[in-house]
């Protein structure tokens, strides 16, 4: 089985959702789509976040969430711990964030990409896979920042 992928949107990005997500679905990837299901005005955190939380409690194996500029997507699924989320615009950056950040979240611009090229990218993104050695203390390192700051705003 291919793995499972969350997906969350707001109103600027939910057309190039349901491309990504019809590809998705005809490739034999397991979909959890957390919205949103219209154009019709919606804070994207409302779906993004519910999306990048879906990957970090392992409910889904990866999430690719989107806005109009995948900006404000990127700052929420950011925010969740775990979660290493990038924004895409190139084929390098997708190949990268996963080869040595492995990134679990993918972040595309629903106003920023044409169809096509948001698809190359997240093939891309699928199909890389983590080099782990050096970059893995990267990681840890990065998941000691998320402790550490997770500890102190708790004793504030």
């Amino acid at each position: 089985m291919k793995a499972k992928i969350a997906l969350g949107t707001d109103h600027g990005g939910y057309l190039l959702k349901e491309e990504i997500k019809k590809w998705l679905i005809a490739n034999q990837y397991e979909v959890i789509d957390f919205g949103t299901n219209s154009e019709d005005s919606v804070d994207y955190i409302d779906f993004v976040y519910p999306a990048a939380k879906s990957v970090s409690q392992n409910e889904a194996d990866f999430a690719i969430v989107f806005c109009g500029t995948g900006l404000g997507a990127s700052y929420v699924a950011n925010k969740v711990q775990g979660i290493r989320a990038a924004l895409c615009q190139d084929e390098f950056t997708a190949e990268l964030s996963k080869l040595h950040n492995n990134a679990n979240v993918l972040v595309l611009g629903g106003r920023i990409l044409a169809p096509q090229r948001a698809l190359n990218l997240v093939k891309v993104w699928l199909n890389t896979e983590f080099e782990g050695e050096r970059h893995q203390k990267r990681i840890d390192k990065i998941h000691e920042i998320e402790l550490f700051e997770c500890k102190s705003h708790k004793n504030n």
